[in-house]
This record gives C-alpha cells, sequence and structure tokens, in this order.
C-alpha cells in the first residue's frame, strides 16, 4: 500500500510541476500583460492557437455533458493539429486516452470497449463484439465530417448519457451548414487534401453549404486510401519471427447531407450519413508458414464497417420563453461489421477456406430534452430534463466455405477429417437479440450568492432488456445450444451531484478560479456476447456467455480546479472511482470433464467484486506574448482488481504533453512533446503470461503552416513531421494481453512519419 500511494504522490507532483512551469510566466510579467485573450482580427493581434476550454469559453459538450471534466476540439484545432484520427488526438492534444486498434475502441481513465460511450450527433453507437472477434467499431466516422469533438473522462455523463458511459463519453458533431457560411454570405465551401505517411494514405474531402431564405443545406463527403501502419518492425520473416506488420490495404468513404427548415423560432431537420471503410490484409504472421497448412500469399483477412444513418431533428431556442431551449432527435441507424477470411489450406482438408462473420444491429431511437431557467427568491435554476428512447435488433451470423463433408450422426469427425471438429460455421454463434432501452432524467443547476456558488443535483434512471430470439441458424449451431437462454433485463440508476464555487471572478491575472466537486454513479450492461454468445462444440470447447450478468457499477468521485480563460487558464483534477460487477472471463470446466471439451474446456463471464482506479488529470495553456502559446495537458491513472489485489492491465502508463506555438495571420509553426512513463504494473492473465511491459518514451514533433494570400482567399498549407527522431515505442494498452503470438518489436508504433495537407475555404 506505500508503494501504491508512493507512486500516486510523484504522479501529482510531476503534474503540479507542470503547472508551475506553464503559470510561471504570467507571474513574471503580470504587470505587464494588459492584452485580452487572443482573436483573429488583424495582423498585429495575436492568432487563435487556444487547444483546450476552460472557464469562460462556453460549454464543451453542450448541456448533457458539460462540467468540469469535459474538453472540447473544435474543427479549426483538429485542421490545426492534423487530426483525422483517435490516435493523433491522444498523441497530440489529450494526454491519458489511448486508442486501442486491437479492439478498436478508445481508452478512457483506464476503461475502454463498452465500458466507453461513442455518440455521433446524440445517436449511442453499440459495440459490436462477439466470441470469434472481439473488435468493436467505435471509430466508424470520418474526422473531416465533424464539427467538435468533446472527450468527458470519467463516469458523470452516465447521469445524462446512461448505460455505457462507466469510464467515459466521446461525443462528436458533424458539421453543420453554420460551420461553413461566414461572413454574413449565403453560401461556403470547403475543400481538403493531402498524404499521411503513417499508412501512406491519400485523403481528401469537400463540403458545401447554401441558405436560401429560411432554408440551409450541406453537402459533404470525404475519402481515405492507404495501406498498413508502419511500425519498427522490420524483419519481414513469414511466421511468429515477424516484426514488420502485415501488407495491407484499405479504403474509408462518408458522405452527409443535412436540410434545415426554419419556422419562426422552429428548426426542423433531416440528416443522412453513410459511412465505409474496408480493411485487406496479406498475412504473413504465425498463422501461415512456408510448409504449413496456410502459406504465404494463401491467407488474406478483411475487416469492413458500415454505418448508415437517417435523422430528424428538431431544436429550439428563445430564452425566457415556457422553454429556454428544446432538442430532439429522432432516428434510424445501421451498423454492420463483416470480419472475412479467405485462404486456401495445403495439408488438412485441402481446398479452399472461407469465413465471412457478420454482425448487424438496426436501430431506431428519439432523444429529447427541455432547459429552463428561472428564478425563486435568491436562488436562480437551471433545469434540464431528457428522455432516450431506444428499440434494436442485433443478429450474427458467420457464413463460410471449407471441404469438410457432411458432419457424421455422432456429431464428431475422425480419421484424415478430425480437423473438422475445429470448424464451425454456416450458424449464429448468438440467438437474435431485441433490445429496448427507457431513460429519463431530470437536473437542476441550483445558482446561490450571486451565482458565485452553484449546486447541480441530477439523476436519470434506466429500464433495459435484451431478449433472445430463436433463428434456426442458432438453434442447429455446433455448439448445440439447448432450448433458448432467458432474457436480461434490469434498471438503474445514475445519480451525480456537482459543487462548483467561484473563488475568484474577473481577477486581474488569472481570470477566474473555480473549486468545483463531484460524486457520480453509473453503470454498462452486459454487452449481447457477454449474455448470449455462444461458440465451439463438445469435441473441442466451448465459449459460452452468462445471461445471469449484473450490470457494471461505478462510484467516483471528481476534486479539482478551473482557472483562467484562453489566455491563461487550465484544470487540476483527482479522481477515485470504484466499481464493482466487473465483467470478466473464466474457465468454469476444465477440459475433458466427462470426456467433453477435451482443447480447452468450458470459459464464460462472470461478474467480480471490486475494481479500483484513481489518478490525476491536469491541463493549462497560455498566451504568453502577441502570437505565442504554451500549452500543456498530463495524466497519471493508477487501476487495482481489489478481488485479488492484481493491476488493471488496461491502465495506460503516466503521460504528458507539452507544445509551444507562434502563429501570425499568414503562418505559424508549433513545437510539442509527448512524453510517457514505462508500465510495470501489471497483471498475470494466463500461465505465466502477463499483461504487457511497455518503457518510457519521449517523442518529439514540429509543424508549420502557410496562408499565402489571406486577404484574398482561405487557402492553407501545412506539414508536420512526428515522433521526428525516428524513436521506437510502444503504447501498452494497444498490446495484446497474454501470450504474444509474434516477437516484440510487431507490437512497435510507427517511427518517424509526416503529414502533408492543403484547405481551402470560401
Amino acid at each position: 500500500m506505500g508503494t501504491y500511494s508512493g507512486s500516486l504522490r510523484e504522479g501529482v507532483a510531476l503534474g503540479t510541476l507542470m503547472v508551475v512551469l506553464l503559470a510561471s510566466p504570467a507571474i513574471a510579467q503580470q504587470q505587464s500583460r494588459t492584452r485580452t485573450a487572443p482573436v483573429v482580427q488583424n495582423s498585429d493581434a495575436p492568432v487563435v492557437l487556444d487547444q483546450i476550454n476552460v472557464q469562460g469559453e462556453g460549454q464543451p459538450g453542450g448541456a448533457l455533458l458539460n462540467g468540469p471534466t469535459t474538453t472540447r476540439v473544435t474543427r479549426q484545432e483538429l485542421d490545426r493539429q492534423q487530426i483525422t484520427s483517435l490516435t493523433d488526438l491522444s498523441n497530440r492534444v489529450e494526454a491519458g486516452i489511448t486508442f486501442n486498434r486491437t479492439t478498436n475502441s478508445l481508452n478512457i481513465r483506464g476503461l475502454d470497449g463498452a465500458r466507453v460511450l461513442t455518440t455521433i450527433d446524440g445517436i449511442r453507437q453499440p459495440f459490436l463484439v462477439d466470441t470469434r472477434v472481439t473488435r468493436g467499431a467505435q471509430n466508424a466516422f470520418d474526422f473531416d465530417s465533424l464539427s467538435t469533438l468533446d472527450l468527458l473522462r470519467g463516469g458523470s455523463g452516465g447521469s445524462t448519457l446512461g448505460n455505457g458511459a462507466l469510464g467515459g463519453a466521446l461525443a462528436v458533431r458533424t458539421l453543420d451548414p453554420e460551420d461553413l457560411i461566414r461572413n454574413g454570405r449565403s453560401y461556403g465551401a470547403l475543400a481538403k487534401t493531402g498524404y499521411d505517411s503513417t499508412d501512406r494514405a491519400w485523403f481528401g474531402s469537400a463540403a458545401a453549404a447554401a441558405r436560401l431564405g429560411d432554408t440551409s443545406v450541406l453537402l459533404q463527403g470525404g475519402f481515405r486510401d492507404g495501406h498498413q501502419i508502419d511500425s519498427k518492425g522490420n524483419y519481414k520473416a513469414i511466421g511468429a519471427t515477424r516484426t514488420a506488420p502485415n501488407p495491407s490495404d484499405f479504403n474509408q468513404y462518408n458522405f452527409l447531407t443535412k436540410i434545415y427548415q426554419q419556422v419562426g423560432d422552429h428548426r426542423f431537420g433531416i440528416q443522412g450519413e453513410f459511412f465505409k471503410r474496408a480493411d485487406r490484409v496479406q498475412t504473413r504472421t504465425s498463422t501461415v508458414s512456408l510448409t504449413g497448412n496456410f502459406r504465404p500469399g494463401s491467407y488474406q483477412t478483411g475487416e469492413d464497417v458500415e454505418r448508415n444513418r437517417v435523422s430528424l431533428s428538431y431544436d429550439y431556442k428563445v430564452p425566457g420563453s415556457f422553454f429556454d431551449e428544446a432538442h430532439a432527435i429522432a432516428y434510424w441507424q445501421r451498423l454492420k461489421r463483416n470480419d472475412l477470411v479467405n485462404a486456401w489450406r495445403y495439408t488438412s482438408i485441402v481446398g479452399p477456406y472461407a469465413r465471412d462473420n457478420e454482425n448487424e444491429q438496426n436501430a431506431y431511437g428519439f432523444n429529447g430534452h427541455v432547459i429552463k431557467s428561472f428564478q425563486t427568491g435568491a436562488l436562480s435554476h437551471r433545469i434540464t430534463a431528457g428522455t432516450e428512447l431506444r428499440m434494436s435488433s442485433l443478429e450474427q451470423y458467420s457464413a463460410g466455405v471449407d471441404n469438410c463433408p457432411a458432419r457424421p450422426a455422432s456429431g464428431s469427425y475422425s480419421g484424415a477429417f478430425a480437423t473438422c471438429n475445429n470448424l464451425f460455421t454456416n450458424q449464429a454463434d448468438q440467438p437474435k437479440v431485441d433490445g429496448k432501452l427507457v431513460g429519463l432524467y431530470l437536473h437542476d443547476e441550483i445558482g446561490m450568492l450571486d451565482n458565485r456558488l452553484r449546486v447541480t443535483p441530477g439523476v436519470r434512471f434506466d429500464w433495459y432488456e435484451e431478449s433472445p430470439q430463436n433463428t434456426p441458424a442458432y438453434t442447429n449451431s455446433g455448439s448445440r445450444p439447448v432450448g433458448l437462454p432467458p432474457s436480461s433485463s434490469d434498471n438503474a440508476w445514475s445519480p451525480r451531484i456537482r459543487f462548483e464555487y467561484d473563488i475568484l471572478k474577473n481577477a486581474p491575472v488569472v481570470k477566474d478560479v473555480t473549486l468545483f466537486a463531484q460524486w457520480a454513479k453509473t453503470f454498462r450492461a452486459p454487452t449481447a456476447d457477454e449474455l448470449y454468445g455462444r461458440f465451439g462444440g463438445p469435441s473441442t470447447y466451448l465459449r459460452a456467455g452468462n445471461p445471469t450478468l449484473r450490470p457494471e457499477i461505478g462510484n467516483g468521485i471528481d476534486v479539482g480546479l478551473r482557472l483562467g480563460d484562453k489566455q491563461l487558464g487550465g484544470s487540476i483534477t483527482y479522481f477515485h472511482s470504484n466499481y464493482r460487477n466487473f465483467i470478466d472471463t473464466y474457465q468454469s470446466q476444465a477440459p475433458g470433464v466427462g470426456g467433453l471439451y477435451p482443447q480447452g474446456g468450458i470459459t464464460t463471464f462472470r461478474n467480480i467484486p471490486k475494481a479500483e482506479i484513481q489518478g490525476v488529470e491536469i491541463n493549462g495553456q497560455y498566451a504568453f506574448a502577441p502570437n505565442w502559446l504554451v500549452r500543456g495537458s498530463f495524466a497519471y491513472t493508477r487501476g487495482m482488481n481489489k478481488s485479488d489485489n492484481t493491476f488493471l492491465n488496461s491502465i495506460p502508463p503516466m503521460q504528458g504533453i507539452v507544445a509551444i506555438a507562434y502563429g501570425t495571420e499568414t503562418w505559424g509553426a508549433e513545437v510539442s512533446t509527448k512524453l510517457a512513463g514505462k508500465r510495470d504494473d501489471v497483471a498475470a492473465t494466463t500461465g505465466s503470461a502477463q499483461g504487457f511491459r511497455a518503457p518510457g518514451y519521449a517523442l518529439f514533433n514540429a509543424s508549420a503552416w502557410w496562408r499565402p494570400m489571406p486577404q484574398i482567399a482561405d487557402l492553407e498549407f501545412q506539414v508536420g513531421v512526428y515522433n521526428i527522431f525516428d524513436r521506437k515505442y510502444f503504447d501498452a494498452v494497444n498490446v495484446p494481453t497474454g501470450v504474444l503470438a509474434q516477437a516484440r518489436d510487431y507490437y512497435s508504433e510507427p517511427g518517424r512519419t509526416v503529414k502533408a495537407t492543403m484547405k481551402y475555404q470560401f
């Protein structure tokens, strides 16, 4: 316990030192500083170089996600930092988050997968996984289609967002016509193209918007075509010793359209969105060998992710009316993921081998909330009330081709066809699952002492149900299900209370200082795979869901300080969260018991009693001179499985980002560094295997941009060089746990990369 507390104190000390270093120039120059926050007005004014939202800069996340642990990245900032992926976001702006490419999920405060909620225009995105492939699709959107990106750390968003926001939430908003129509015009357009050596990708996008009377329209489309993400592994052997990445190709494209009609104070809209990404990989790693069953050139895998959405929206905003604001969206959304194999066998069951494992969810939903402000005596109130209604249908099916004969009456193959016992295809590994969700929430921000003290109690109530439905593809599957598993239904309360007190208001040096503290409770319901997945057979092994699983529950506090504005500001937060009913995998039956499941026994899911995560987050920025900005971000997280007192392998190492930028109306440049400590605090997984131990690293980046004719046209060129010194490093959270199938360098991150972009807007 002493070592645990000592490491935490060291993390706090390092983060505090960063803030002191960022703030010290302000103290030294407080007598001479007279400028307000930088704004682009003319060639003599400082440019807008802000990277975070702090006190006095609006509400990151809007009414549903705003709070002291939410930060916002705008379209301008995404372009300035050349952010086209969640990995870019974690390396250049937001320390302490990681995008796990193994599971295709975002890691916030040491939690990922279904424990982090992603919403697109307020519509929740499911985390689709099954017993064969544990990859989701949380990144099924194009960064060039975004207007803002809000990142909420911790579980406080559960009181408005509900199920899934256990570790935090990523809320992205797509472009609206107002983002393109500028300077009083009735039209606007934006075009962008570029190249990224990280995956040797060419990309481009274009958007156009117009307003005619009370009608406005937006059209946007984009593409990205490239290859495998390079690493520092360069050994191109065949098999387990290979460190170079598998050769691959991908193409990605999206289309977005929006039409809005203003009727008095009411705005009605219709939106349509299409996104698709297709990856194809030529396997050269341990799956193939020069003389084995699968050989180089004869084993290709793939992944197709497709998302479609049609929605109707309503917006109303007239302060002082019966409702100050009202917002609603009704939608249909389909998310589909296909995991593919196309191969040829050379020794066992000679001939073609193909698989198409498909997960598809269709969902219909309605989200709406209203806001009303009023006064009762000395107290001010800002009421937010809303609902989420959702119905979904999830189907999984694995189609396949191989040379196995019909399964014998005994159920098991023998002799030359014994390998066919391991080949389960043309079946569903889980029943069709119909889902229902009803959520209701109510919050009241109560202002006292001339609104210097604000107390915000709030709560959300959720009821959900997952109902399995019989299908022949499931009933006749190789896992031999007996009957239909029961429905999973539960309800949950997600209360939250927040206190904020303005210690200083409009002070001469640090403009505003606010002390805050909040407690929140949230939950995460089991996924359909965790409840009902069933893959394998009596002659091999069985991976089975557990329909009696309980929701995971989080209890957490955040305490901290926000200060300043875009000129000089930032925040520091300490967080501590306890979790119970964590869903974990375990072996419920040993191999060979009763002569069944000889290859691996039965593996299933269970709730473990308790886990704990705590840490410190700091960010800050200071515009210390005309056109100059220094910014920093820091995160330290520590996590334990309190049931057996072992570390959580999903916890990232201590990380920090520091950058200094200079910009004028025509050009600018930035240098930055991403720092990460080593990660040794890992737990055993299976046998002697442990979570990945990663060394610390320091990455250095530089970028520059140029606007050759700012008075004539908004044309901009930008180039960035990342990991300038070609450092070999490992993102600990991005490496699979357990026994590694490849040599260590296979899991390294890219070395030196270059990204160049050109943007034109009018």
